[in-house]
């Protein structure tokens, strides 16, 4: 598979993050491998708190929220998927799956023999992240779930998603940071939009962005749909503390933490949470106040 490298010098200098980069090694599933990066701060020891991001941001999303968390003692490891961030990304569109992007994932968690996670996934974040709930019950001890769902294609997405998918196909070039900065309620500066745009030299760099609204199950006979449903009876079952942290201000996921609340019995008697002035990309509006409330519920739910 092959695949684009962003020079390292576009990570240089940027506002607010300033994190040493880790690598892994990951089978590319056609004979070879893909590099991808996380970061991993905070004290070794520590709880894991495991940062997933979503599309078309990456770890730069959690700058705000690594510190907090650190601070308080956990141990915060957020990874770049394939095709964002300092990860290697594959050049042809048909590389990106769903199946894949689980797959990657999945590999990368076991090479990280990570134990007793807490969950924070927003976006494709909980697409990818909430199937490794699935894949690996036993390695979780929390989730905590920000604007994100595991959809099947069984119901209808919102106007507001397939507008955000129309929009993905059609735009000459792809604006990442625009694209955050449109879905956030807060200003964003001129230094954290460049952020966002670092991993992308040109549109060359942008085939997974340009990909992965294309792969969101938006019908019963998506590929990914059994899957998903498959994972979806492992979450009915899961009786481990689960919390919602919906925005007040995001019409793409709106309404989606009440169907979690409902359908996930780890929900039951947790103080769910509407964060207010929180666009789609809530941990841009507001990361230390997202990384307090799971401080507060991880403490309300300690390790048994």
């Amino acid at each position: 598979m092959e695949a684009l490298r962003t020079p390292d010098e576009r990570f240089e200098n940027l506002d607010g993050y300033a994190y040493s980069p880790n690598y892994l090694e990951i089978e590319d599933t056609e004979g070879g491998s893909l590099r991808l990066h996380y970061v991993d701060e905070g004290p070794k020891d520590g709880e894991i708190v495991l940062l997933m991001h979503g599309e078309p941001s990456w770890s730069y999303l959690y700058r705000t929220m690594i510190p907090v968390l650190n601070k308080a003692g956990y141990r915060t490891i957020a990874p770049d998927l394939i095709g964002f961030g300092r990860s290697d990304k594959p050049s042809k569109r048909s590389d990106y799956t769903y199946a894949r992007h689980v797959a990657w994932m999945l590999e990368a968690f076991d090479q990280l023999k990570l134990d007793n996670v807490t969950l924070f996934c927003q976006d494709w974040g909980g697409l990818i992240g909430l199937r490794l709930v699935a894949a690996r019950p036993d390695k979780f001890a929390r989730v905590v779930a920000g604007n994100t769902f595991l959809p099947t294609g069984d119901q209808t997405p919102s106007d507001a998603f397939f507008k955000w998918q129309s929009f993905s196909q059609s735009v000459p070039e792809f604006p990442a940071g625009g694209i955050i900065k449109g879905a956030t309620v807060l200003p964003m500066s001129d230094a954290a939009i460049a952020g966002y745009d670092a991993p992308y030299p040109d549109e060359s760099y942008k085939e997974g962005a340009r990909q992965f609204p294309m792969l969101v199950p938006s019908s019963p006979d998506n590929p990914e749909s059994q899957p998903n449903r498959e994972a979806w009876e492992i979450l009915k079952k899961w009786d481990k503390p689960f919390l919602t942290t919906f925005s007040d201000s995001d019409p793409v996921t709106k309404g989606g933490d009440k169907v979690l609340q409902k359908l996930i019995p780890g929900t039951q008697g947790q103080a769910h949470v509407t964060i207010e002035q929180g666009g789609h990309f809530l941990q841009e509006d507001q990361g230390p106040k997202i990384a307090e409330v799971m401080i507060n519920f991880m403490e309300k739910n300690p390790l048994s």
